[in-house]
């Protein structure tokens, strides 16, 4: 529809910083390091200051790319601690004098959108630390869950009825009551929520109330300017902060909003700030962007921001998408147009988290009871799993799925290598790595905007995930555990393997041909499968290195603000701009 007006005015904007040749390898090495208990460096943390100073920009190569872009009128907004990425601002004008590149207006579906409409250029002399703009466009993440309403909050128990899931079925269900029962909780784990919406925290209170939980606000931090209640992304990250501190009742859970921009995505900005402010041991993303349409620049962004999250002690969880083997497309699409897997989770710093199925079989009775405890738990233990498929290719409806399959982008790592079934990949990095409860059969019980809902999808099995990890965490007394993808992948051929791995069922969605479980350790549908959370928490190994979390200190951003919409303070003295 035209180049957008010159003084269309863009925000945040974020600059990607390469790290040399030597440092790239300095960082694969120490990150590798640190998950080898006989190195000197085994779980030896760095913080995003010592981060920057080691692997980030050096002084000089910092002030010529901010001179550049002043000198082209740009604001800059804020250097990141571990100085990789510059956030600025200005037009489109002053986007396409500097990039060479115009923003254009384009109608699709009936939405309008912006996006640039070449690729970006630097000049040949930054070209050696220049990665790159993250995002020109506002084709926002897609969300990973679908939702239908409930009637009532107790359970149908006939024979074949749908029975919801709450807090205390899922402790049943995967084990967790021996691990409550020892006093881990997941007091000692902060848990933090990329999003780019607020909640009505009475949601919370509510969920947490009907569900007997004990009463814990999450804490609110604003990155920028509050965007307030938006819509789908609201649901989200109310999804996400009920599930976590449903599976880590003690946990304190931060949900970490920025809203997005015109061309900047405000999960982008929120995962940025988590990890350039250590906010956390424990990050939970429900978002994602097909592996194949995203810029070489916003893949090495993830890639990049993941791995200084993995030597930052920080654990990272993302959904692995609902779209099944179709990852380029949505979810609630008719047809999927190819084998693709979520960028965002395909590096192999980060876990990704697909989704099962509860195959009951002809009789629920078995594996459910017809009273439901004072939380409306009804669950009597394990329910057996399939990989979870309510397509229209399965008997249900649009590509509705666990998303999985091979990365085109990363080769396999060493510790998926070895374990049984994951060769299918062909070399190549297979996602998702493990998998939980995520499908509509059976679905999730939540509140949100005062209304009890059941959801679905993979949105919610990867706070679920970040919950268990906070249990680990506590059972460590605190102790960071950084990128878990070796340990897990480690335990899955131990002996007292903590795993269920997936006996039947694929993600294959119209259009599309997935991958099938067999029984294996591993499938490119559910991964590793699900756990048994109590031998995932006593067999992950005692720590030798106690490392607290530190406690950061509180401060409100604004005065009218209440304590639990305070944020925390930096751990150093930055500049930063209006709003902050």
């Amino acid at each position: 529809m035209g180049a957008a007006d010159d003084n269309l005015r863009l925000e945040r904007l974020l600059f990607l910083l390469v790290s040399t040749p030597a440092q790239k390898f300095a960082l694969d090495t120490l990150v590798e390091a640190q998950q080898d208990p006989a190195s000197p460096d085994y779980h030896r943390w760095l913080s995003p200051d010592e981060f920057g100073s080691r692997f980030g920009a050096d002084r000089q190569d910092l002030a010529r790319i901010t001179a550049w872009l002043r000198a082209h009128g740009f604001m800059i907004d804020e250097i990141s601690a571990g100085k990789r990425l510059i956030e600025f601002s200005g037009t489109a004008g002053q986007v396409f004098d500097t990039f060479h590149t115009e923003v254009h207006r384009y109608q699709i579906g009936g939405a309008m959108h912006i996006a640039n409409a070449q690729d970006p250029q630097v000049p040949e002399a930054l070209a050696d630390r220049a990665g790159g703009i993250v995002s020109l466009q506002d084709f926002g993440l897609e969300a990973q869950s679908r939702t239908r309403r409930a009637t009532n909050l107790a359970p149908e128990y006939s024979a074949g009825e749908t029975h919801y899931l709450f807090p205390a079925d899922f402790a049943a269900i995967y084990d967790l009551n021996p691990v409550y029962a020892d006093g881990i909780r997941g007091s000692e784990a902060p848990i933090a929520i990329a999003g780019r919406s607020n909640i009505e925290q009475s949601d919370v209170a509510s969920f947490r109330s009907i569900a007997g939980l004990p009463v814990k606000a999450p804490v609110v931090i604003i990155d920028g300017t509050d965007p307030g209640l938006v819509a789908d992304d609201q649901f989200e990250s109310t999804l996400a902060v009920e599930w976590s501190g449903a599976v880590a009742p003690a946990a304190t859970i931060d949900l970490v909003v920025a809203g997005s921009t015109a061309t900047t995505d405000g999960v982008d900005l929120a995962a940025e700030y988590i990890v350039n402010h250590r906010i956390a041991p424990i990050v939970s993303v429900s978002y994602s962007r097909c592996e194949r349409e995203m810029g070489a620049t916003e893949r090495a962004f993830y890639n990049d921001l993941w791995e200084q999250a993995a030597s930052e002690g920080i654990s990272v969880f993302v959904a692995s998408g609902d779209a099944g083997a179709a990852g380029c497309s949505a979810a609630a699409s008719i047809v999927g147009t190819e084998a693709a897997v979520n960028g965002l989770c395909s590096s192999p710093y980060a876990t990704c988290v697909g989704g099962t199925e509860f195959d009951e079989g002809a009789n629920p009775a078995q594996f459910w009871s017809t009273k439901n405890s004072a939380g409306y738990g009804s669950a009597l233990g394990y329910v057996p799993e399939a990989v979870w498929n309510e397509s229209a290719a399965d008997g249900g409806s649009d590509l509705w799925a666990s998303g999985g399959g091979k990365s085109t982008v990363y080769a396999q790592p060493s510790w998926q290598s070895q374990v049984n079934g994951a060769m299918a990949s062909d070399g190549m990095r297979g996602v998702p790595d493990v998998a939980l409860a995520a499908a509509e059969h059976d679905g999730s019980f939540a509140v949100i905007n005062g209304a009890p809902q059941t959801v679905s999808g993979t949105s919610v099995a990867a706070p679920e995930f970040s919950g268990l990890m906070a249990l680990v965490i506590s059972r460590q007394h605190g102790a960071a555990q950084g990128n878990a993808n070796p340990r897990l992948y480690s335990l899955a051929e131990s002996d007292q393997s903590p795993f269920h791995p997936t006996q039947s069922g694929d993600n294959s969605v119209p259009g599309v041909t997935g991958f099938a479980a067999s029984g294996a350790t591993y499938n490119l549908a559910t991964g590793l499968g699900s756990v048994d959370g109590a031998l995932l928490v006593s067999g992950w190994g005692t720590d030798p290195l106690v490392l607290q979390t530190p406690k950061r200190p509180i401060r409100c951003s604004r005065s009218e603000l209440p304590p639990h919409e305070c944020k925390p303070a930096p751990p150093t003295a930055r500049t930063i701009g209006s709003g902050r």
